[in-house]
């Protein structure tokens, strides 16, 4: 006599493989949250936020002084990606502000080691600009910083390299 098996005897490997599959995503899923992305995070949250009414002020001073910055960043992709920075500062009657010494913090948001500082060239006429080459391609931000005699003046602007 033949031995028949049971209906349904499959079933439970239904289940199992189920499991299995549910198991691996979330392995695979943990992998790579745990190991891709950098976590970068502020290391000094609590002095920035004791010290936001100080910010605050700051943004109004930079505010009642009237300038107008136009900010021209053009991204040259290629072999070794770069930047074009070309800023021009205006004051509140539209006349170049000249004698600056403007900076640039280049930030890459995502991934830390590869922050850098420029010191931008006066180009005349209150323009301020140079070329950066960048050592990865994809999203940077850059902090523009322009000191002069007892006034500064900050904005940043986020730029893709292709």
């Amino acid at each position: 006599m033949e031995k028949t098996r049971q209906r349904g005897w499959w079933y439970p490997y239904i289940f199992v493989g189920a499991f299995l599959v549910v198991i691996g995503v979330n392995a695979t899923l943990a992998y790579f949250a745990t190991s891709t992305f950098t976590g970068l995070a502020e290391t000094d949250a609590y002095e920035k936020g004791r010290l936001y009414n100080r910010a605050l002020e700051a943004a109004k001073a930079q505010a009642d002084m009237g300038w107008t910055v136009d900010t021209k960043l053009k991204p040259v992709a290629g072999v070794q990606p770069g930047v074009d920075i070309d800023i021009a500062y205006k004051d509140r009657d539209g006349k170049p502000v000249e004698g600056l010494a403007v900076t640039a913090s280049v930030i890459r948001p995502t991934l830390g080691g590869f922050d850098h500082q420029i010191t931008l060239a006066p180009l005349g006429g209150g323009r301020y600009g140079g070329h950066y080459d960048l050592p990865l391609n994809g999203v940077w931000d850059l902090e523009m910083a322009a000191l002069g005699e007892g006034v500064s003046y900050q904005h940043s602007q986020r730029i893709v390299v292709p």
